[in-house]
């Protein structure tokens, strides 16, 4: 499967071993693994991969985690939240180490992705974590030659805790077709302009493409918020056909 070919699920997924190449601190409890797949034949932005953690005496343990790189890169980026107690989170985030190897299978998943190629604009609303393979998403967008019109709309608790906010900023005072808007529900710098508290309708409506332009909506966060945000914009009368959404909750990490 090529970066444009119809996403679609293979008939069995195997398993590979892939080579860190980088381990890069995104925020005090985020991390993102940077790997050199053994095979690879290309993944749409939205898609992930499951990590299969092997003990010395056989205990498995298995996550999915999304690809917040894009298709045109070689290497793979998994974005990693600390979970507490988590088992394979604190490992991926506390013991591995460059050059280690780390057994994945995908892609994985075909609802929730996009192309430049099925055109926009696309509205894009990240709680966390969430922003992980919208952040592939965008990547992807940042590298076509005629890019969608897009708009992300991003929850964290506070400045400290966006991921990619050097990146998301560098696209946004570059880029006039995309609108970058930051909701801090818990701190906000004593100079904050921006949004104070949750996403409300308001902040919706203001930031978001209308129905008559056809926009398709990507949702990713904890079960909650995604809920939430799909209702809001169905009752700002978007299409409900056209919001994808994709969810986390807890688990063991």
């Amino acid at each position: 499967m090529t970066a444009i070919d119809a996403p679609q699920q293979r008939p069995k997924l195997e398993w590979q071993t892939g080579r860190v190449q980088a381990v890069v601190a995104e925020t005090s409890r985020v991390k993102s693994i940077v790997v050199q797949p053994a095979r690879w034949s290309g993944h749409w932005p939205g898609q992930h991969v499951d990590i299969r953690l092997t003990a010395a005496d056989g205990y498995r343990a298995e996550r999915s985690y999304s690809i917040a790189s894009p298709p045109e890169e070689e290497l793979l980026t998994l974005t990693v939240e600390r979970v507490e107690n988590g088992e394979v989170s604190s490992y991926l985030l506390d013991e591995l180490q460059v050059g280690d190897a780390l057994e994945f299978r995908g892609p994985i998943g075909g609802h929730f992705v996009w192309s430049q190629t099925l055109g926009g604009p696309i509205c894009l609303f990240a709680g966390g974590t969430g922003i992980t393979p919208l952040m592939a998403m965008l990547r992807h967008r940042n590298r076509s030659r005629d890019r969608a019109p897009a708009s992300l709309i991003y929850s964290a608790r506070s400045l400290a805790d966006v991921v990619y906010r050097g990146e998301l900023d560098a696209m946004s005072q570059n880029d006039h077709d995309f609108r970058l808007v930051y909701a801090l529900t818990r701190e906000q710098p004593g100079n904050w302009s921006g949004h104070r508290g949750r996403i409300d309708e308001a902040l919706l409506a203001e930031n978001s493409f209308p129905r008559e332009q056809n926009p398709t909506c990507f949702i990713c966060g904890p079960t909650g918020f995604v809920e939430t945000i799909s209702s809001m914009l169905v009752r700002l009368d978007m299409n409900p056909l056209a919001i994808k959404t994709e969810r986390f909750g807890p688990s063991g990490g």
